[in-house]
């Protein structure tokens, strides 16, 4: 009975000690069976598999035919055959203690790549300060002017770099030669190793920078007005609300321009061949990934180039693991 004295409905569902309203408590049933979960762990796989199948063979064999190759002294007479002539590490060796891969091959593949990340990252990022600051008409027409650069085949873009620095007919040189600075049929850009590269980075970093831009560009529309806004109005400068605000709110994505540059450029191949000498008429200038194709179509000596090539992935996944390992310990830092 209540305290108005009107009788209360009595509840058989209601034990004591049970909250009233509530029925008695439940424990849950069973969870799925171990065949019935390992049928939902297997459905995602099931359905990966046909782009697993054709990645195994597009790339996965590919990598493993290269690296049995690195491992045998394979030419002409072993394609012709068929037959493996396995020397073990002896490509290894002669390669590793060839003084032209430390003292050459190396120092360009690896200060080329560098001064290629960078100045591409640099040059991408002031593009896209640039483009936000833009208004709507021009931000659409500079990003299509610069996505052309971006659109455009590395080997047309390094025929266009070979023209504007040919040494009798070319822009620079022409243009040098009014100026008195220079004697035209006495320079030649593409002999001297210093001037081929400074070439090479112009064209690389001309190719590479949209990407950067456009993605640095869509990572800063995602920081809130207010961060700048407030930064401003505590009196930072400009190049404070960049360091302070911009760079760790977007940090992720400029890893991943970083790492995805490190990694075209690390491989950078029509962009040194197909320039004058870069073929192997002029060695001063070769990089890794020239080095094994000549090695191996040149002189016929592909277990020698498929070693070079494996020297080549094994760099780069060096390189990658950092950056990842950087990335994942920033997220880590992030969530903690």
């Amino acid at each position: 009975m209540t305290l108005d004295g009107s009788l209360t409905k009595h509840d058989p569902a209601a034990r004591p000690g049970t909250p009233a309203g509530r029925g008695p408590s439940r424990r849950p049933g069973p969870g799925p069976g171990r065949g019935v979960r390992t049928r939902r762990a297997l459905r995602p796989w099931l359905l990966l598999t046909p782009a697993l199948v054709v990645l195994a063979v597009l790339l996965l064999w590919p990598i493993v035919r290269v690296v049995m190759l690195s491992f045998q002294d394979y030419g002409l007479r072993e394609i012709n055959t068929g037959e493996s002539n396995y020397n073990g590490l002896d490509n290894y060796q002669e390669i590793l203690s060839d003084s032209f891969l430390w003292q050459t091959v190396l120092p360009n593949t690896v200060l080329f790549a560098l001064t290629c990340v960078a100045l591409t990252v640099v040059v991408g990022t002031l593009v896209a300060l640039l483009l936000q600051r833009l208004g709507p008409v021009w931000r659409v027409i500079c990003s299509t002017v610069i996505m052309m650069a971006w659109a455009m085949p590395a080997v047309t873009g390094t025929y266009v770099w070979i023209w504007i620095f040919d040494p009798l007919d070319g822009v620079v040189s022409g243009g040098l030669d009014n100026l008195g600075m220079i004697e035209p049929r006495e320079t030649n850009w593409f002999t001297d190793r210093w001037s081929f590269y400074a070439i090479a980075t112009l064209n690389v970093v001309h190719h590479g920078f949209p990407f950067v831009a456009i993605t640095v560009f869509a990572g800063l529309l995602t920081i809130p007005k207010e961060l700048p806004e407030a930064a401003l109005m505590d009196g930072a400068n400009a190049w404070q609300r960049f360091w302070r605000i911009t760079v760790p709110t977007i940090r992720p994505v400029f890893m991943v321009v970083t790492i995805l540059s490190t990694i075209w450029d690390f491989k950078v191949f029509a962009q040194i061949y197909l320039m004058p000498g870069g073929a192997g008429s002029n060695p001063e200038v070769l990089n890794l990934g020239v080095w094994s194709y000549i090695q191996s179509f040149s002189r016929n000596e592909y277990g020698m180039g498929s070693a070079i090539a494996v020297l080549l992935t094994v760099l780069l996944l060096g390189i990658t693991v950092v950056y990842v390992r950087a990335l994942f310990r920033e997220k880590e830092g992030d969530t903690l």
